[in-house]
């Protein structure tokens, strides 16, 4: 399934959370809610918004985190990684 910006977490899905909310957050990253190395919501933040515990939210981070989307400061939080923008794609011949 696809999960966009605004979307919840759902229970009801064949998805797991954590998988749910790597989606959400990857795509409110793309739409540029948070600027390039600032801080994103602490996991506890994130836990509350989407009704997750926190080691939910720390596996979604790590994925995020995995991808280059994010960083983790030690003793700071999450931080918005700068990421390439993607080269397009060759068209087939």
């Amino acid at each position: 399934m696809k999960y966009g910006p605004d979307d919840q977490v759902e229970r009801d899905t064949p998805d797991a959370p954590f998988e749910q909310l790597t989606a959400i957050l990857r795509a409110r990253l793309e739409r540029g809610d948070w600027r390039i190395n600032r801080a994103i919501p602490s996991e506890n933040t994130l836990a509350g918004e989407y009704g997750l515990s926190r080691p939910t939210v720390r596996r979604a981070l790590s994925v995020l985190a995995m991808e280059g989307y994010v960083y983790t400061v030690a003793g700071r939080g999450t931080f918005v990684a700068k990421r390439e923008p993607k080269a397009p794609t060759d068209p087939p011949d």
